[in-house]
């Protein structure tokens, strides 16, 4: 029963064998990429009213490069500055759980409802970083979550930095 609607899920659901299960499963980086992608037209059509049909496609583009830049600093922030002894881990691995991570961004459809839009993408905002630590924390093999949650903080950061540094040198998102 390891169908992508499942893993999605089970994602979702916080549910910490499926990172485990996502994490070995080197298959499964297009359903991790296929979560994201979906993740990101949910937010844009949640969102269709402030960003409009074009911004949909810039979102899942800025998602897509986002995903894979998180993944990367949190594979080098876990494994070269706050690693345990037993922290093993590659690219792929941080690639499928991060991707994963991104599951509870799907109700951010309903967005689109008048009056939900703001309460959706913080229940959304805070359901994606609970999954996001607990992703972090299974593909490092850490055995203390304050490490993933450090991991988390560190790679946001730096993230927000460089979209602010790329933002200041093309004069800002598109329609802003």
């Amino acid at each position: 029963m390891n169908t992508f609607a499942d893993r999605m899920l089970r994602a979702a659901k916080l549910n910490v064998p499926l990172y485990e299960e996502v994490e070995a499963d080197q298959g499964a980086t297009r359903q991790a990429m296929g979560v994201v992608v979906l993740s990101s037209l949910a937010a844009g059509v949640g969102s269709m009213g402030t960003i409009g049909v074009g911004g949909i496609l810039f979102g899942t583009l800025a998602a897509l490069g986002g995903w894979y830049i998180w993944a990367y600093l949190t594979y080098f922030i876990g494994t070269k500055f706050l690693s345990e002894p037993q922290t093993e881990a590659d690219l792929g691995q941080l690639l499928r759980t991060t991707g994963f991570s991104s599951s509870p961004g799907l109700i951010r459809v309903l967005g689109i409802i008048p009056g939900l839009g703001t309460v959706v993408f913080a229940v959304a905002s805070a359901w994606m970083l609970i999954a996001m630590v607990i992703a972090v924390r299974q593909a490092l093999d850490y055995t203390a979550t304050w490490r993933a949650v450090a991991v988390c903080a560190i790679g946001w950061i730096i993230q927000t930095l460089i979209l602010a540094l790329m933002f200041s040198l093309l004069g800002g998102p598109p329609g802003l």
